[in-house]
């Protein structure tokens, strides 16, 4: 069986795609060190190297990826979801106390 998806530790937020996924396939992704494999159904196009939600991931939820913290949810995101730029925000630049963007942050006066 080809792999359509990896994650890195069956413990992740999202899998990274290792081809074009389409909206509606069904997968079963394998995470590389071994555990229980996850069954999603892709629910948008995503692009290869981008991410998939493998559950439903609230907005302001910290997303984990390769067993370590990678991102703050910017948005709300159901499992089969795609996950990139648009809807996480890399901690390296999350100033954090339960800020969600630069911007709502900017209204709040705190930068």
């Amino acid at each position: 069986m080809a792999h359509r998806a990896l994650a890195h530790k069956s413990t992740d937020d999202v899998a990274v795609a290792v081809a074009d996924l389409k909206a509606g396939e069904e997968l079963t992704i394998e995470s590389l060190e071994g555990g229980p494999a996850h069954r999603v159904r892709v629910l948008e196009d995503i692009p290869l190297g981008h991410k998939i939600a493998l559950r439903d991931l609230p907005e302001g939820h910290v997303v984990i990826e390769y067993g370590e913290k990678i991102g703050r949810m910017t948005q709300a995101v159901k499992k089969g979801g795609w996950v990139h730029v648009h809807n996480i925000r890399t901690l390296r630049w999350d100033y954090g106390k339960g800020s969600k963007t630069p911007q709502k942050r900017a209204r709040r006066g705190v930068l």
